[in-house]
């Protein structure tokens, strides 16, 4: 096993941060290192927007729950579809690009491409030994996060990446089986298979909580994600994104 695999197999997300700052280097080198994902047809539909002042921090951290580590980190990433640029280009080329601009299509590539680059941001930082977490709670409120940002049209903030100096190691989570995420020649839909898996990953899940909270928590994975899923959030999003130009053809 080479180093960049043990790297990509030791990930957990850090929510608890030393207080020290990323360099500009190091800063420079993690977005460097996005940037050099894959990007449908070299559009490169995604923009990354840096937060060091604790003031805006504390606004996103309120607007994400109260999630302390989006205000005390090495810093703070926020990845965006952006297709804003390329309504320049229209501009700038004198062609009519609204059609494209507005489709589902090139809306599932701004988002493709902002995760991919996310992700070899994320492990660029835990390769130089720093700890990462995703922060989705963004999207409680984009319009407020929008407001603090200055974000223009056809710009849509996706999610957080909270970067810094690991003052903790928790347990690394366990994964769903491999033959639940791995099908080969077409998806496989045993319904028998299926449930069995997924009872022997409860099993797992729910030893990982027995230990991990030392008894205060024993909840499975298939019944954390149905109470989740039982209760709809950020149902305004449909509305959001084509506000922002998205998504209407």
């Amino acid at each position: 096993m080479n180093s960049v695999i043990e790297t990509i197999m030791n990930h957990r997300s850090i929510r608890k941060f030393e207080e020290k700052l990323l360099t500009d280097e190091q800063i420079r080198t993690i977005v460097e290192c996005a940037q050099a994902a894959s990007t449908s047809s070299f559009i490169q539909a995604y923009s990354i927007i840096g937060i060091k002042d604790p003031v805006k921090k504390q606004k996103l951290s309120e607007i994400a729950g109260n999630q302390t580590y989006v205000a005390e980190n090495g810093h703070f990433f926020i990845f965006c579809g952006d297709l804003h640029r390329h309504n320049v280009i229209s501009q700038l080329e004198e062609k009519d690009l609204s059609t494209s601009l507005k489709s589902t299509e090139k809306f599932m590539v701004a988002t493709i491409d902002a995760a991919l680059a996310a992700q070899n941001a994320v492990l660029a930082a835990e390769s130089l030994g720093l700890g990462a977490c995703y922060i989705g709670g963004l999207r409680n409120n984009l319009d407020e996060v929008c407001e603090i940002l200055n974000i223009p049209k056809f710009v849509i903030p996706l999610f957080g990446i909270a970067v810094g100096y690991p003052s903790q190691t928790p347990d690394k989570k366990p994964r769903l089986p491999f033959e639940h995420i791995y099908h080969e020649e077409g998806y496989q839909q045993d319904e028998g298979l299926f449930k069995q898996g997924l009872a022997t990953y409860n099993e797992t899940i729910s030893e990982y909580y027995t230990q991990r909270t030392k008894g205060k928590r024993t909840d499975t994975w298939t019944g954390q994600m149905a109470n989740m899923l039982e209760n709809p959030k950020r149902m305004y999003m449909k509305e959001f994104v084509k506000k922002q130009g998205f998504n209407q053809e």
